[in-house]
C-alpha cells in the first residue's frame, strides 16, 4: 500500500513541467510531531523524488528539511575542470522551496571522494580552488539555505595524522586550517547561512567512535578559540549495532557539545541491519528496538533541534546500491529506513514518532 493521501497540497517543480501532488493531513506527518518537540524533521533527497511519485509524497507527506544526497558534492559538481553542474542541485532546491521545506547543502568540503584532477592540484591551487568553490556554490544559493554542512566528516584516526583528522586534498595541502578557512568562507558569502560540521562514528561506544568524539570537541574549542564561524554540529547517526553502542556516553557528548553554544543536529539516521536477525517481521523489531532506545536519549538533549533520515524509504537507502548488497551473503535486502520498499510504515516509523511524542511531552 502507497502512503496515504490526505488534505493539504504541495507541489513539486520539474523542467519542463509542473504538477501537484496532495500531501497528508498534518497531524499524521512525522514533521508536524517534529515540530512540537522543538525539532524539524526531514530527509536527504535526490532526482528520484521527481522520478518516483510514491516517494514524492513521502517527503511532502513528512518532511520539514532537505539535505542533498549527491548533487552538491564537490565530484558531482565539479567532475572536471570546467564549469560546475548545478542543474541537480538547482531542481532540489527550487523542490523544497515550492513546497514550504527548509535545505540543508551537504557537503562544501571533503577529503573523500574527490575526482582525479584535484588530487594532481599543488597545494597553493587547492587553497584557491577550495575558496572558489565554497563563494561560487554558497553564493549561487545564498539566501535560500537552512545550513551547510561545510566540513564533512574531518576525523579518521585511522589515517595517523596528527589529532586524529582525515587525510585527503584538502588536509594534505593545508593541514587543519582547511577547516576555519572554509567556514570563514562561506560565512561571509552568505551570512544567513547556519554553518556545520558533519561528522560521523560519534555513537558508538568503541575505540573509534570515542575517538572522534574527543577529537570533534578539541576541533570545535580551537575554533571557538580562533573566533572561527559554526553553528552546529551535524552527527550522522548511521547507527551500526555489530559495534558496541553507547547511548549514555553519547547524551553526555551531547552536552558537552551543548555547553559550548551548538545546535546539535542528527542529519543521517539508518540502521545497518547486516548483523541483526534475518526474519523480516524480528528484525524491524530490532531496529525499532535500536532506533527507539537511541532517539529516547538523544532527544533528551533540548540542543538537538534537526533530526534527518538518508533517505526515507528502503528503496532508495544508500545500503541497497548494488556495492552495498554485494556485502550481504544472506542476500536479503536491506530494510534500514522507516518506510520500505513499497513506502509502508515499518515499526521504526512508530519508534521516531514515540520518541518524537515522549520529547514533546517534556
Amino acid at each position: 500500500m502507497m502512503a496515504g493521501l490526505g488534505a493539504g497540497a504541495g507541489t513539486f517543480a520539474m523542467a519542463n513541467s509542473e504538477q501537484t501532488v496532495v500531501a497528508a493531513a498534518p497531524e499524521a506527518s512525522l514533521g508536524a510531531l517534529a515540530a512540537r518537540a522543538d525539532i524539524e524533521f526531514g530527509a536527504s533527497v535526490a532526482m528520484e523524488v521527481f522520478k518516483d511519485a510514491g516517494y514524492r509524497s513521502l517527503y511532502l507527506d513528512h518532511a520539514r528539511v532537505l539535505t542533498s544526497d549527491l548533487a552538491l558534492k564537490f565530484a558531482i559538481l565539479r567532475p572536471d575542470r570546467g564549469p560546475p553542474r548545478y542543474g541537480d542541485a538547482d531542481a532540489l532546491v527550487d523542490f523544497a522551496a515550492s513546497n514550504d521545506m527548509k535545505f540543508r547543502g551537504h557537503c562544501l568540503v571533503w577529503n573523500e571522494s574527490n575526482p582525479d584532477w584535484v588530487n594532481a592540484l599543488d597545494k597553493s591551487t587547492i587553497g584557491r580552488l577550495l575558496d572558489i568553490h565554497v563563494e561560487e556554490t554558497v553564493g549561487r544559493y545564498a539566501g535560500r539555505i537552512h545550513s551547510w554542512d561545510v566540513v564533512n566528516e574531518p576525523f579518521w584516526p585511522d589515517h595517523r595524522a596528527p589529532g586524529g583528522f582525515r587525510r585527503g586534498p584538502w588536509y594534505n595541502a593545508l593541514g587543519p586550517d582547511y577547516i576555519a578557512r572554509a567556514l570563514r568562507r562561506a560565512a561571509a558569502t552568505d551570512p544567513s547561512a547556519r554553518l556545520v560540521i558533519n561528522e560521523a562514528f560519534t555513537e558508538r561506544g568503541d575505540a573509534l567512535g570515542l575517538a572522534v568524539r574527543e577529537g570533534l570537541l578539541r576541533l570545535v574549542d580551537d575554533l571557538q578559540k580562533h573566533g572561527a564561524p559554526l553553528h552546529a554540529i551535524g552527527l550522522e547517526s548511521h547507527l551500526q549495532p555489530q559495534h558496541p553502542a553507547d547511548d549514555v556516553g553519547f547524551v553526555r557528548f551531547l552536552e558537552r557539545l551543548s555547553a559550548r553554544g551548538l545546535d546539535i543536529y542528527l542529519t543521517e539516521l539508518d540502521v545497518d541491519d547486516l548483523a541483526m536477525p534475518r526474519g523480516e517481521a524480528e528484525r524491524d523489531r530490532a531496529i525499532a528496538r535500536r532506533v527507539g532506545d537511541f532517539l529516547a536519549a538523544a532527544l533528551s538533549v533540548p540542543a538537538v533541534r534537526v533530526l534527518e533520515c538518508w533517505q526515507l524509504s528502503d528503496r532508495y537507502s544508500w545500503y541497497s546500491d548494488p556495492q552495498m548488497l554485494r556485502a550481504r551473503a544472506s542476500g536479503d535486502m536491506p530494510r534500514p529506513l522507516p518506510f520500505d520498499r513499497e513506502f509502508r510504515r515499518k515499526p521504526m516509523y512508530d519508534a521516531i514518532a514515540g520518541a518524537l511524542r515522549a520529547r514533546a511531552r517534556t
